[in-house]
């Protein structure tokens, strides 16, 4: 039998609109999946609602489920939470976890559906893109024990790597941004946080995860003698300056890219795509990431609430459904 799914479809700068579509049942290793929530990545989303994903990173960009062409209209997103009601019978019935956009019902390959622990809510759940996102950077930074370290952006990303940063035994470590509001999502995750003029400086290793091109500068100035910035943040269209004359040379810095669309080096060959993201989920297995989601927005209010909630601060914002 056929059912019906409505998603959401970003359709022109700054507009989006729910759309209704057939979907079919699910075919040899596909599952029928009924979502219960998912989490919006303000970042990234915000720069597709806004056309501002480059031409010549249209392919890089196409999340894994996303459907129509950038820059419009696409249906987009990659943190969808819900419950198999169809397909193979050792996840009929359990939740999952679904790199898919915001849409109701969706029929996806089962191996892209990882089974949610149960001690991760649904709520939380959402947090398994950004996580295994951190996870990737944290592959990327390689920190060493008794490192020096810094976290500049104290967004969702930011405050998850610096979360398990923060494991590695001796590490000292403090989190970094300019907006104070975050200090408490911060402190509950039992991180030590500094506005940038007081933020110290020497750092081994810091991750810039601000979103903002200010931040990668402060994080440049921040890094130590032969110091290693991570740039996990990325800024779609926008150039960025950067000082690297100057003491840049002399102090030897390393400047290195992360990206969630690649296994990161250290861990590449040795671990999947799917591993990754089991991993991320079984790390949410912590109250204490409660503090990192942001406001529930039902299903059916997504379309006039989303430029809102993508121009807004705070955690991550949670989409829930019927």
């Amino acid at each position: 039998m056929t059912a019906a799914g409505r998603a959401l479809w970003t359709v022109a700068p700054g507009r989006a609109e729910i759309r209704e579509e057939t979907l079919p049942p699910p075919g040899s290793g596909e599952a029928l999946v009924r979502t219960l929530a998912s989490g919006i990545s303000r970042g990234t989303e915000r720069l597709v609602l806004e056309g501002r994903v480059p031409p010549n990173q249209w392919a890089a960009m196409r999340a894994p489920l996303m459907a129509g062409d950038f820059p419009f209209p696409v249906k987009y997103g990659y943190a969808a939470v819900g419950v198999v009601e169809g397909g193979p019978a050792e996840l009929k019935g359990r939740r999952v976890f679904c790199l898919h956009p915001h849409q109701d019902r969706f029929v996806a390959p089962a191996e892209m559906c990882v089974p949610v622990p149960d001690g991760v809510p649904d709520r939380r759940a959402v947090l398994a893109a950004n996580m295994e996102t951190a996870v990737n950077v944290l592959w990327d930074a390689r920190p060493l024990v008794g490192e020096r370290a810094l976290v500049v952006g104290a967004g969702v990303v930011g405050l998850l790597a610096a979360s398990l940063l923060g494991r590695v035994p001796g590490l000292d470590l403090a989190v970094c941004d300019r907006d104070p509001s975050r200090a408490g999502a911060a402190e509950a995750l039992g991180l030590r946080f500094h506005g940038p003029e007081a933020a110290p400086d020497g750092r081994d290793l810091v991750v810039h995860a601000s979103g903002n091109p200010d931040g990668l500068r402060l994080a440049l100035g921040l890094a130590g003698f032969e110091g290693r910035v991570v740039e996990a943040s990325w800024f779609g269209d926008r150039e960025a300056a950067l000082p690297l004359g100057e003491a840049f040379h002399a102090r030897r810095l390393s400047l290195v890219s992360s990206q969630v669309g690649a296994v990161a080096p250290a861990m590449r060959g040795r671990r999947t795509h799917a591993e990754r993201l089991a991993l991320a989920l079984r790390l949410l297995e912590d109250a204490r990431f409660d503090a990192l989601l942001g406001p529930a927005t039902p299903f059916e209010a997504l379309p006039a609430a989303f430029p809102a909630l993508l121009a807004g601060a705070g955690g991550c914002p949670v989409v829930t459904y019927p």
